[in-house]
């Protein structure tokens, strides 16, 4: 029979040694954020080439979709440049072009160049297209007019859906040095979260008391309910450590979108291989721990077995939590951990 989570198999939030400084981050993002840029003076002007949005400064969109970024000219300058860049935070004085026009002729660049065109729907509309989103495409962008010395520019957030998820190495808990904890993410078909999207996640219900890295070289960790093993009455948030040395060792978050295939389960009792063996003959491959959460939470995948995954751990999605599966109270992606791979107790969790 395939095996059935018990509560002597549970495994939730470890606990958590806080001997290190922890920082509880209590202020409120804003999810909707318009910019705007005047360049050659320091104040904030009314713009006088771009309309200003008064929606959409923020646009969500999934892994794999087509969006636009809009952008329209109030009036049409005589001789103009348009620049669109993608603002990374992580490279402060490194410009990170997308496309240039001058209306007539069309420069890309960098590896969103290929994938972006102006829409122009009319003769005001530099609005930007982007397509087959990747995770790395989600964040700040910038519309930026430059008429002869003049210029301005309008900023607008892209925001992939998708989901946080702790990632933690098979040697055990806080052995993954920051470039560890991107390589483990890519993986497992994700990125390294960025703040935004782990705050997100706290408030949508993330409670993790075990820290690790973001995409920034900070360390975090989510908790809604403050408990003594985990930071001890400090208060529900973002814990932080702050930036810390890259080859120290920590966890990771992880975020992943949806996906082109899906997850399915295959019964067992497998050993590893043999749940390998079981997925290609189903024309699929083991799944990653990226691709089970993103069926958990975009296709409700909901499924009492444990089963392998593609890097050796065992774990199964729950939707409708239920007495008979464990008795955990709350739905998620439920982790055996790493158990020995000649063990015949589980099924497969494959995806194609």
């Amino acid at each position: 029979m395939p095996a059935r989570l018990e509560p002597s198999h549970r495994k939730l939030h470890s606990n958590m040694n806080c001997g290190t400084l922890i920082v509880v981050t209590a202020s409120l993002l804003s999810w909707t954020v318009a910019i705007y840029h005047h360049s050659n003076k320091d104040k904030l002007k009314e713009l006088q080439y771009l309309v200003e949005p008064p929606v959409y400064a923020e646009v969500t969109a999934r892994r794999g979709q087509n969006v636009t970024l809009p952008c329209i000219l109030r009036t049409k300058p005589s001789h103009y440049r348009v620049k669109w860049t993608k603002v990374d935070p992580l490279r402060q004085g490194v410009e990170n072009i997308v496309l240039i026009t001058n209306g007539h002729t069309d420069k890309h660049y960098g590896v969103l160049g290929p994938r972006a065109k102006l829409r122009r729907l009319h003769v005001l509309d530099i609005s930007l297209l982007l397509s087959g989103l990747q995770l790395e495409d989600d964040g700040q962008y910038r519309c930026e007019v430059i008429n002869g010395i003049n210029d301005e520019s309008v900023d607008i957030t892209l925001r992939l859906e998708g989901i946080v998820f702790p990632y933690q190495s098979s040697r055990g808990r806080y052995k993954l040095t920051y470039f560890e904890a991107k390589d483990a993410c890519a993986q497992q078909d994700g990125t390294l979260a960025t703040y935004r999207q782990l705050y997100r996640a706290w408030t949508e219900g993330l409670d993790w008391c075990s820290a690790g890295w973001l995409n920034d070289g900070t360390v975090h960790y989510p908790i809604l309910q403050p408990r003594p093993a985990c930071g001890g009455d400090l208060l529900s948030g973002i814990r932080s450590y702050g930036p810390r040395d890259r080859k120290e060792h920590y966890d990771a978050f992880c975020f992943t979108s949806t996906t082109e295939g899906s997850v399915f389960f295959v019964p067992g009792p497998l050993d590893f291989l043999g749940a390998e063996h079981a997925c290609r003959g189903e024309k699929g491959n083991l799944a990653r721990v990226g691709q089970l959460y993103s069926s958990w939470r975009f296709l409700e995948l909901d499924r009492c077995d444990g089963g392998w995954l593609h890097d050796g751990s065992v774990r199964f999605p729950i939707i409708k939590p239920r007495e008979r599966c464990g008795g955990i109270p709350e739905p998620g992606v439920h982790s055996f951990g790493f158990p020995s791979k000649s063990l015949r107790l589980y099924g497969a969790y494959c995806y194609r």
